[in-house]
C-alpha cells in the first residue's frame, strides 16, 4: 500500500472532488463539508483507492488529503500538489521527503506551492 498526502490551505468545499475526478474513475467523496473529516474512495487503473481529509491541520487552516492505494496517479506527494494547485491554486505543501526519524522537526522542509511559485520552507 502507497500512500500520498498534501496540505490545502482555506480549502474550499467540493475542490478536491472536482480536481480529483479529472485524474481517477468512480469517485466517491462527499467534500461539502470542509469542517469535518471526509472520508471517500476511488478507481485507479482499475483499483480501489482511499481518500481522507482531515481538516485543521498545523494550525486549522490547513487541510490533510491522504491518498492511499496500490497504484496511484501520482509517484511523490510533490507531484500531486502539483497537480492540485494546477486546479486549485491556493497555497498547497506537502513534505519534502527529506526528513528522517530522530530528526528534529522545527528543521524539517515542506514544499509550498503558490502563486509565487515552489518553493522549499519550514513550515512555520
Amino acid at each position: 500500500m502507497q500512500d500520498l498526502e498534501i496540505y490545502i490551505r482555506d480549502l474550499e468545499p467540493g475542490a478536491v472532488s472536482r480536481w480529483i475526478e479529472r485524474q481517477v474513475d468512480d469517485v466517491q467523496l462527499d467534500d461539502a463539508d470542509v469542517a469535518s473529516v471526509a472520508k471517500g474512495s476511488a478507481v485507479f487503473n482499475g483499483r480501489k483507492l482511499s481518500i481522507t481529509l482531515y481538516p485543521g491541520a498545523f494550525g486549522k487552516r490547513f487541510t490533510s488529503v491522504v491518498i492511499e492505494g496500490a497504484e496511484l496517479p501520482w509517484n511523490t506527494d510533490l507531484e500531486c500538489a502539483r497537480s492540485a494547485w494546477r486546479m486549485m491554486g491556493g497555497e498547497i505543501r506537502c513534505s519534502s521527503g527529506d526528513w528522517q526519524e530522530g530528526d528534529s522537526v522545527d528543521d524539517e522542509k515542506w514544499w509550498r506551492l503558490d502563486d509565487r511559485g515552489e518553493q522549499q520552507v519550514v513550515w512555520n
